[in-house]
């Protein structure tokens, strides 16, 4: 018998959404982390479903974020309902928390906590907070809110906060239950693991490769297409049909794709501060893990 999901809980987000959710044969879940390249995972699967970058729909409309309570339950389930493609649901639940149905494949995408960190900061000046409050009945606060400090400060006490994963799952404790859960499930058979910067080097490589383990074929001549249209560049110049906007909670859709490259965490701390970085890893996941994870960059 499979143990019952862990339930996470957030101001907009509830992973008890996902219970009783109906699969289908096929189904894509997607299951980041925030910042960790969901929606680029979520436009690889989209080409390489749709096989064209001349999309039905955008999309966020294609590839619903289940957990996020700015959109009624019964929506989300009635619009997959609908859904006559194959589905690729968006989720920044870890495994523990969904439902794992055989009929569907899990991709869980790693980055490197302090990219994903200094994504996350500068994130949090693009998001209109007052409009997710609106959306999610919550209220308004009854102060200000203070001015954040500057990014390296917040750096610091990020990597130090002893807050428990299940209460803030964008902590560094949370990204790494998170990924070592995934891990701990990466030689089950609709389990995938990709990271950040592997699709970053070898792009071409990696659609090829979840391409495979999907069961998707794509005729040779579809490729070049298919690849240039999950560039970086690409994304960025599309932003207001690929950002995850459809609420309009973002300020700027094209500042959600502000840098796309690797180091910008390691290029914030001292080397002093980096060694206490990866000492704090060392006690919240294991070596295996850590290994994969903070590999180098690829330069050119």
């Amino acid at each position: 018998m499979r143990a019952q999901p862990v339930r996470y809980r957030s101001a907009d987000e509830d992973s008890a959404r996902w219970l009783g959710f109906p699969f289908r044969p096929g189904d894509i879940v997607i299951s980041t982390r925030s910042k960790s390249g969901t929606t680029w995972m979520q436009m690889i699967c989209a080409l390489l479903i749709f096989q064209t970058p001349q999309l039905p729909a955008p999309l966020s409309e294609l590839s619903p974020w289940l957990d996020w309570l700015i959109t009624p339950r019964d929506q989300i389930f009635a619009k997959l309902e609908a859904q006559r493609h194959r589905r690729f649901i968006k989720s920044h639940t870890p495994l523990d928390g969904i439902p794992i149905d055989p009929l569907a494949t899990y991709i869980v995408v790693g980055r490197h906590p302090l990219d994903l960190a200094v994504s996350l900061y500068h994130q949090g000046d693009n998001l209109n907070r007052h409009r997710i409050r609106e959306l999610t009945g919550q209220p308004e606060p009854a102060e200000p809110a203070r001015p954040r400090p500057p990014l390296r400060d917040w750096l610091l006490s990020w990597i130090d906060s002893d807050t428990r994963p299940a209460d803030q799952m964008d902590s560094l404790a949370g990204v790494l239950w998170h990924l070592s859960d995934a891990w701990g499930r990466r030689n089950e058979p609709n389990v995938v693991l990709a990271h950040y910067d592997e699709l970053s080097a070898d792009l071409a490589g990696q659609m090829r490769r979840l391409a495979a383990l999907l069961d998707i074929a794509v005729a040779e001549e579809t490729w070049p297409v298919l690849v240039r249209s999950a560039t970086f560049a690409e994304m960025r110049a599309s932003a207001a049909r690929r950002a995850p906007d459809a609420a309009g909670v973002l300020k700027d859709p094209a500042a959600f794709f502000r840098r796309g490259s690797s180091g910008a965490g390691r290029e914030t701390l001292s080397a002093e501060e980096l060694t206490h970085y990866y000492r704090r890893c060392a006690g919240l996941a294991g070596p295996d893990l850590l290994t994969w994870l903070h590999r180098e960059p690829a330069t050119g």
